[in-house]
C-alpha cells in the first residue's frame, strides 16, 4: 500500500469521520482539499438500488448541465454532405464521412463525443469494435445519433453528457471543474442527481439513491446525505 502523501493526509483531516455533508458543505469541501497544480474535475458517484444484469433495471440517460462541465469537448459528426455545413457552424471540431471513418479503421480516436445521423449508422456499425471500449460509439439514447446534428453539436458543447450504471450498481459523472464556484458545482450536481431520480426503474424496490460522494480527479470522496437531497 503506498503511503499517502502531504497533501492527501491534510485533505484526510479536513472530512469529519462518518459524517454525511448537505451538497452545498461538500461543494465547499471539495474546492478546499484538491491540491492539483491543474484545474480538476468535479466528480459525483451515486450508488442505485438497482441490479444492472436485469434488463429492466439498466439506468442510462443524459443531462445537459445548468453550468457545462468546464471541459473543452471535441466533437466528430460523421454526416451527408448536405448538413455538413450545419455541423461546422454549430460547433463541430471535425466533419465528414468516409475519411474520418478510414481513420478511425486507422486506429484514431482524438475526440470525446461522435455524433451521426440514422442512415449513417450502418457504416459505422464495423467500428463498434474501436469505438465501444472507448465510449464512443453513437448511440440513440444519448442523442448521438439524430437527424438534427447541429442541435446535437450545440447541445454537447453547451454541457450535456451521458452516463449509464456500471455493472456493481453505480452512476460515475464528472460534472464540472472544481474551478467552479461551489454554488455551481451544487447547480450542476443537483442537475445530475434529478435526472437519475426521474429515471428510477419502475421494477427497482427499496432505496433507490443508496449513496452519493463528490470527489474532484485525486481527492477522498465526500458521503452527501441522500435524504437532504431527495426529499
Amino acid at each position: 500500500m503506498s503511503k499517502l502523501t502531504k497533501n492527501q493526509k491534510i485533505a484526510l483531516s479536513k472530512i469529519e469521520a462518518g459524517k454525511s455533508y448537505t451538497l452545498a458543505e461538500a461543494a465547499e469541501l471539495v474546492k478546499e482539499i484538491t491540491y492539483t497544480k491543474f484545474d480538476a474535475s468535479f466528480d459525483i458517484d451515486v450508488r442505485l438500488g438497482v441490479d444492472p444484469r436485469k434488463a429492466d433495471q439498466m439506468v442510462r440517460g443524459v443531462v445537459s448541465l445548468p453550468n457545462g462541465t468546464g471541459k473543452e469537448v471535441r466533437v466528430l459528426v460523421l454526416c451527408s454532405p448536405d448538413a455538413e455545413a450545419a455541423a461546422k457552424e454549430a460547433g463541430a471540431d471535425y466533419v465528414g464521412l468516409d475519411e474520418y471513418i478510414e481513420k478511425i479503421k486507422g486506429g484514431w480516436t482524438d475526440v470525446d463525443v461522435i455524433i451521426t445521423q440514422p442512415a449513417i449508422m450502418g457504416k459505422i456499425g464495423a467500428l463498434g469494435r474501436i469505438l465501444g471500449p472507448r465510449g464512443l460509439m453513437p448511440n440513440p439514447k444519448s442523442g448521438t445519433v439524430t437527424m438534427d446534428v447541429a442541435k446535437a453539436v450545440k447541445e454537447v458543447k453547451q454541457g450535456k453528457i451521458d452516463f449509464k450504471v456500471d455493472k456493481n450498481g453505480i452512476v460515475h459523472a464528472s460534472i464540472g471543474k472544481v474551478s467552479f464556484s461551489a454554488d455551481k458545482m451544487v447547480e450542476n450536481a443537483k442537475e445530475f442527481i434529478n435526472t437519475l431520480i426521474k429515471l428510477k426503474p419502475a421494477t427497482a424496490k427499496g432505496t433507490y439513491i443508496k449513496s452519493i460522494y463528490l470527489s474532484s480527479t485525486m481527492s477522498p470522496g465526500i458521503k452527501v446525505d441522500t435524504k437532504a437531497v431527495t426529499e
